[in-house]
């Protein structure tokens, strides 16, 4: 599994945002400009350059080199760093990226159709041991499929999971 940090609070703070973070999912091997970005969340896009802006500054989207839009205007090209997938975060630190991610996940899935939706539910009986084993693991086997290489005609998948108790 690939070395992971503890985010700094500025990190924190710029992933603390339901849109920055489906900027930086839209954007991971997929470079957009922000017309493209705006158009995909169907928000201004005065609103997604002031994320893409913050995103920027905080290492999590890289500009490409500039283009020629079909007007002949200048666009600016991002990609996902790839920076959030190698970051770790501490539990008292990390409520305001929960409920952004969340949020996030939410709006993806209520702009999706619900037959494409695979989910399901889960019940376990863990104790701290095995709840670390079982995070381990998972976060392994996502780590496995992250890390592979991009394929062309692969379907861009993705993938929510949350940990909650089950009472």
């Amino acid at each position: 599994m690939p070395t992971r940090r503890v985010a700094t609070a500025a990190e924190l703070e710029t992933l603390g945002s339901a849109v920055r973070l489906r900027i930086i999912r839209l954007t991971y091997q997929r470079p957009l400009t922000n017309k493209e970005i705006a158009e995909r969340l169907d928000k201004d896009p005065a609103t997604t350059l002031h994320h893409v802006r913050k995103l920027v500054a905080a290492g999590f989207l890289e500009p490409q080199p500039a283009r020629r839009g079909n007007r002949g205007a200048k666009e600016i090209p991002y990609v996902s760093s790839g920076v959030i997938w190698q970051l770790g975060y501490d539990h008292g630190d990390k409520v305001g990226l929960a409920e952004a991610m969340l949020q996030a996940y939410l709006a993806e899935v209520a702009g999706t159709d619900l037959g494409e939706l695979t989910q399901t539910r889960l019940v376990v009986q863990v104790d701290a041991a095995e709840r670390t084993e079982f995070m381990d693991r998972l976060g392994a086997l996502l780590d496995e499929y992250r890390c592979r290489p991009p394929r062309p005609g692969a379907e861009r998948t993705a993938v929510y999971v949350a940990w909650y108790p089950g009472e």
